[in-house]
């Protein structure tokens, strides 16, 4: 294998392991099928000189054109540190080095692809506030995300090492011996005592999480979005926009500022994922409404905004059903 083989591969296509996401062509996740498919066309092309059966279809241009694009494509992706993983950092990545070329033609490559169009990218802020904004109470940090671990899109449930100072003085001192029992328990392939021992520390609220190799004593945490009200799972884009915010978190520590508790024993917090602000996200991407019944942060009120115009995620639809609504019918069984 060449230098640029292994580092596609390594990159975007090779099959993931977690069962918690379907799996599209080349065993792939579906969301990432355009990615791997477009990073394998690069790579028969260094090989063969050969762009893609069936492109033509898509574009305006001749095959001429088109090798010049892919020869462009494969020396920008050769390039990029770290190569796109996404079709969001993909279709930049085709936009950005095919900006001069014709409309027609950079669209219908992203078609070909199913990677995303233009209007549909959104610009994110990066960072997390050097100071705590007015209101937060304190911050969690938390173990990797578990994909299954998104309830939908503004409902995580997320784990803390009972190493951090925060948590490790207030852990109930039955946690703390069940979980040294347990790893005794283990340690004498008494599994049936140690699963036992595990129901009890997570009948607490905790859990032992593997980490590289690692078992980790760690706290449960279910954390509401603060601002936002996604689709429920069962309404029209619930689904979509439980998989962005999944795509986001899942395999990531989180930073989280905690801002309180709502009536189903939830923290209410921003949620931060390397330096992405979740809930800008999922407004951006018209994955969720501004929820103004409990924030009034003129900043997502204009996320939400800029959504609608773009008509972008639910907002495509002509009248989306608020949530909130959705869930007060359900309650009166309408």
């Amino acid at each position: 294998m060449g230098n640029v083989l292994r580092l596609l591969y390594k990159h975007c296509c090779e099959p993931t392991t977690s069962n918690s996401q379907s799996l599209g062509p080349h065993g792939v996740s579906a969301q990432n099928a355009g990615v791997s498919a477009l990073a394998r066309d690069l790579l028969h092309f260094e090989v063969t000189s050969q762009v893609p059966e069936g492109l033509s279809k898509h574009v305006v241009s001749s095959k001429k054109a088109q090798s010049n694009w892919f020869k462009k494509l494969l020396q920008a992706w050769k390039e990029a540190n770290p190569p796109p993983q996404t079709p969001e950092e993909t279709a930049r990545l085709v936009i950005a080095t095919l900006k001069r070329h014709q409309k027609a033609d950079v669209e219908g490559l992203l078609a070909f692809y199913n990677l995303p169009f233009p209007h549909t990218l959104v610009e994110l802020s990066s960072g997390v506030p050097s100071t705590y904004p007015d209101g937060v109470k304190y911050e969690l940090h938390t173990l990797p995300v578990d994909a299954k671990a998104v309830a939908d899109g503004d409902t995580i449930t997320v784990y803390v090492s009972t190493a951090n100072p925060r948590e490790s003085a207030s852990v109930p001192r039955e946690v703390q011996v069940a979980a040294i029992q347990r790893s005794k328990a283990r340690a004498d392939r008494d599994y049936a005592k140690a699963d036992s021992l595990h129901k009890k520390i997570i009948d607490h609220n905790y859990r032992v999480i593997p980490i590289h190799n690692e078992e980790v004593l760690a706290k449960k945490y279910r954390i509401r979005l603060r601002g936002i009200d996604a689709p429920e799972s069962a309404m029209p884009y619930g689904k979509q926009a439980k998989e962005e915010l999944t795509n986001l978190v899942q395999g990531k520590s989180l930073r989280v500022l905690v801002y309180g508790e709502d009536r189903y024993n939830r923290c209410v917090g921003d949620v931060y994922c390397n330096g992405i602000f979740a809930q800008e996200m999922m407004l951006k991407k018209g994955c969720a409404w501004h929820y103004t019944a409990y924030d009034r942060r003129a900043e997502l009120a204009n996320w939400e905004k800029q959504a609608r115009a773009k008509r972008v995620g639910l907002w495509a639809s002509k009248n989306p059903e608020e949530p909130w609504k959705w869930r007060k019918q359900k309650r009166e069984g309408r």
